[in-house]
């Protein structure tokens, strides 16, 4: 039987129902798995409103915050199973990545609670300037106030995270709209900040459809900072909406890997397979572009195909697979749509490149061209293509022919070569012998270009979501 969830709103600390009501379905078997409720304008505003209260009535002491977000994390693992279920089932995501998700969501509360003990500004030498010997300075960072987060579906847990725990850190009270996709992982990450003794109206959760949810957050002007990850045309039209308001903004890509002829084959075949094809290749960081220095092409390619073909993809719920549904029959069918297209302008299909219903195959393209969709523009899918290069600089050069610059992978055991890649990929993050899917959750992750702006991972967001202030005496 179907176990049935309700995601309401939290507004001013009270669980309420919204203005409509919308069906979540797991995305495998297309069941309906409970339903969200879709706030009004009103809601948003009070939302709003109620935070701006908090902020400027009742900020918390560091130490109160460290040991709020301390008891979450362990409330986080002590509620493991309930919130990996709900991720398999509104997310897709097989078992081992559920879990993989709440351990992560856990560990970015630990590390946002220990690092807003030692959040500090810095002691500046104002007394060596000319005629001011007589003062000192120092900077403070002083909360930035009422932080909205957006997500996306692809972590629903572990995102929502990564928006929350620093911001209330780093002293700041939230509102948080997840998608409509994936409502519930939200909104038992805010009942168990609830349960760990956070004042209630310090955290708000506002569901809905973005294009009006989000519209409405960003046009407010209670809002103080804005932290968003998906795709860039949104992120685009969200930092010119906001004005002089700081956003942090992660955004799309086409994340490309290069496998050099020196490189551990296997290691890079094994690891680059799980870059592409994990969470259905749902991540802004999936490889999508595969650099493989031509005369290696031979031996590898058979390596990646059966690192391929080992991978169990079917039902989530099954503890044996590795890749499940995609997010929707939509996406499954416009993937499958871009791989025929690439097909018919001359690419060849090495495996998958068909789907049943939101089971979109793993799939391996070559024979791609740049003028391709499926290299032209984010493919957010299990599809990578491999592309044979020459010279290495020619390889960098196409890893940075793209509008975006999130994250790149390299394999090689030329010390040098890697680290000389290291400054000319022009990317926010560079993987030496990892591929472009290797995220930590205490390391700054940003991008550049049309990849985004601002950098997350706890101690970085913070600074994100602090504002610095300086500080000066006079002692004469």
């Amino acid at each position: 039987m179907t176990e049935l969830r309700h995601a309401r709103l939290l507004i001013g600390g009270e669980w309420v129902d919204g203005a409509e009501r919308f069906p979540v379905y797991d995305k495998y078997t297309g069941a309906l798995i409970g339903h969200g409720e879709s706030a009004s304008q009103a809601q948003v505003e009070a939302a709003v409103a109620a935070a701006r209260r908090a902020f400027t009535g009742h900020q918390l002491a560091p130490y109160d915050r460290f040991l709020i977000l301390t008891r979450a994390a362990a409330l986080i693992e002590e509620r493991r199973e309930l919130l990996a279920r709900t991720i398999t089932a509104e997310a897709g995501f097989p078992s081992v990545d559920a879990q993989n998700e709440v351990s992560r969501a856990a560990q970015t509360f630990i590390l946002s609670a220990e690092e807003g003990k030692r959040l500090a500004g810095e002691v500046v030498p104002i007394e060596a300037a000319p005629g001011h010997a007589h003062r000192m300075a120092f900077t403070i960072r002083a909360p930035r106030g009422v932080v909205c987060g957006i997500t996306s579906f692809n972590s629903p847990l572990n995102m929502v995270a990564h928006k929350v725990a620093p911001a209330l850190g780093a002293g700041n009270t939230v509102v948080v709209k997840p998608p409509q996709t994936t409502p519930f992982s939200a909104a038992l990450l805010c009942q168990i900040l609830l349960d760990a003794g956070l004042p209630p109206s310090h955290l708000h959760l506002v569901h809905g459809p973005g294009s009006q949810i989000g519209g409405w957050l960003v046009d407010h002007p209670g809002i103080d900072f804005y932290t968003f990850t998906g795709s860039t045309p949104v992120g685009q039209r969200i930092r010119a909406s906001v004005g002089l308001r700081p956003v942090a903004l992660e955004l799309g890509s086409i994340a490309a890997t290069i496998v050099c002829e020196d490189a551990d084959l296997q290691r890079a075949a094994t690891r680059v397979v799980q870059s592409g094809f994990r969470r259905a290749g749902q991540a802004c960081t999936s490889t999508q572009r595969l650099f493989v220095q031509q005369g290696v092409l031979d031996d590898f390619l058979p390596r990646l195909l059966e690192a391929a073909r080992a991978l169990k993809v079917g039902d989530p719920h099954d503890p044996a697979t590795v890749i499940g549904p995609m997010i929707s029959e939509a996406e499954a069918r416009r993937a499958e749509r871009w791989v025929e297209e690439a097909v018919a302008e001359g690419a060849r299909v090495l495996l998958g490149g068909t789907r049943e219903g939101a089971l979109m195959q793993p799939t391996i393209l070559t024979d791609v061209t740049p003028k391709m969709r499926v290299l032209r523009e984010e493919i957010f899918a299990p599809v990578f293509s491999v592309i044979p290069y020459g010279g290495f600089d020619e390889a960098v050069a196409q890893v940075n022919a793209t509008p975006f610059g999130l994250a790149a992978g390299l394999f090689t055991r030329d010390v040098m070569r890697a680290l000389n890649a290291a400054r000319q990929l022009h990317v926010g993050v560079v993987h030496i012998n990892e591929p472009s899917t290797s995220r930590v959750d205490l390391m700054p992750f940003a991008g550049v270009k049309d990849s985004g702006i601002g950098t997350e991972g706890p101690r970085y967001a913070m600074r994100e979501m602090t504002e610095e202030r300086l500080i000066t005496a006079s002692l004469s």
